[in-house]
């Protein structure tokens, strides 16, 4: 039996295609602001501006950032065949983005008091991926 096979019948596992320059770009040090005007359509890089503008305490610019890399990881899934729910597996790398922007968004939609949208965003993210709820949680 494989790792994501569903014993319940449900949709298969969606798993994005690999996109490593962004990837490769933010590992080797360049700014996630200059990645995403680069390359628009990653997710890794909107959540990796949610996570820095977080930190660095600025709440709404990274709500802002995580959404950007939500919807741009929606279009994504959709573009791969994924139908609104089932699982986007963490253990897939290219996942990671949409994943990390999803947590981002539940985070900062908590940290402004959008508590419908942090529950919301949580039980997505924990539907989507347990091993990414549990990582990132």
């Amino acid at each position: 039996m494989g790792i994501h096979e569903n014993l319940l019948g449900g949709p298969p596992p969606t798993e994005l295609p690999d996109d490593p320059q962004p990837r490769e770009l933010l590992a080797g040090g360049t700014p996630p602001t200059e990645v995403a005007a680069k390359y628009p359509t990653s997710s890794l890089a909107w959540a990796q501006l949610a996570d820095e503008a977080f930190e660095a305490g600025r709440v709404v610019e990274s709500y802002a950032y995580a959404r950007t890399g939500y919807h741009r990881g929606l279009d994504a899934l959709r573009r791969a065949g994924w139908k609104g729910h089932g699982p986007v597996p963490w253990e897939h790398e290219p996942n990671r983005g949409f994943l990390r922007a999803l947590h981002g968004l539940a985070r900062a939609a908590q940290a402004i008091g959008e508590s419908e949208e942090h529950q919301r965003c949580t039980q997505f993210l924990k539907d989507s991926s347990p091993a990414a709820a549990q990582t990132l949680g």
